[in-house]
């Protein structure tokens, strides 16, 4: 990503920063919950439609199931800040970024059918029964599971420091290459060598700690087009759910990587890389660790 992205991608990072102090956040949860609201609605009319046979009505409820999950995932959860932490934090391509959270998505549509569907025919649960399954247990494990990945990203942060710390009292001779005489590291390093990408372990972390936690409208329109007798529409409709709440994880997962890209660009070549690399790692740990314990506990009562 070029230099040139800091200023336009740093103005909406500061702008994201003041809505959440002045509680900007709060009144626009409330927002996309009401638009959630006027959704169901809408959906149940849809699937009323499409078991009446109506032409075009399969298209409309999917296009209403991608504007519901769209709408909800502005609000907590679904991974945004996973997402934008580690996109910031890591060095990855943007478009791996965007894969990894639309899997993540789809699989928080996957984990919604195989929670109705054993719920239903296995154990024999309702609605509310499932609802609360997600919100009593699986909800606070996958908050859990996010803020432990925070607390690796700060980890990884600090121990690159005390590197930097250890080689800084050096008397450092650098050769052509950069590299330093006297502790074999190069303390200006390129760009290339920054933007490692992470490995198949760390995105099957992100995707598993995002997918385990169910959409609730998911659940709702599974449970219902099961009781209807057509479960293969709720399906198709959970899926585009996912759908439209990948497209705000990927939104923001690009502004964060054009961030990264922009800061790294700029310093390349630079000694200061090497401090400013850590100390974004510990930055987007701690914005994770911190949202994700804050949920945790809002889920289990504390």
């Amino acid at each position: 990503m070029s230099r040139f992205l800091i200023l336009p991608v740093g103005l909406a990072a500061a702008l994201l920063i003041w809505l959440w102090a002045s509680g900007g956040f709060d009144a626009l949860a409330a927002w996309a919950a009401g638009e959630q609201r006027v959704f169901q609605n809408e959906m149940a009319q849809g699937l009323r439609a499409l078991r009446a046979g109506q032409p075009g009505a399969v298209m409309a409820l999917m296009g209403v199931c991608f504007a519901y999950g769209f709408f909800h995932a502005v609000g907590p959860g679904h991974g945004k800040i996973l997402i934008g932490g580690y996109g910031l934090g890591r060095a990855i391509p943007w478009l791996r970024l965007s894969v990894i959270s639309l899997l993540a998505s789809l699989g928080q549509a996957v984990t919604a059918i195989l929670l109705v569907f054993c719920g239903i025919l296995i154990f024999g649960l309702a609605r509310q029964q499932m609802v609360g399954v997600t919100e009593d247990f699986i909800a606070p494990a996958s908050y859990g599971a996010i803020a432990l990945i925070g607390a690796w990203l700060i980890w990884r942060g600090v121990r690159k420091s005390m590197r930097q710390v250890a080689h800084a009292g050096h008397d450092h001779h650098t050769h052509t290459d950069g590299t330093c005489s006297s502790c074999g590291h190069k303390h200006g390093p390129d760009l290339d060598e920054v933007e490692q990408a992470g490995t198949l372990k760390e995105a099957l972390t992100l995707i598993a700690g995002i997918a385990i936690r169910p959409c609730t409208g998911a659940l709702f329109i599974l449970i219902i087009t099961w009781q209807m007798g057509i479960f293969w529409a709720g399906i198709a409709g959970a899926f585009a759910m996912a759908l439209g709440t990948g497209a705000v994880t990927i939104a923001v997962g690009i502004a964060s990587v054009g961030l990264r890209g922009g800061l790294m660009t700029a310093l390349s070549g630079s000694a200061a890389l090497t401090w400013v690399v850590p100390a974004i790692e510990i930055l987007a740990g701690v914005l994770i660790a911190v949202v994700a314990t804050g949920l945790f506990l809002r889920a289990v009562g504390a």
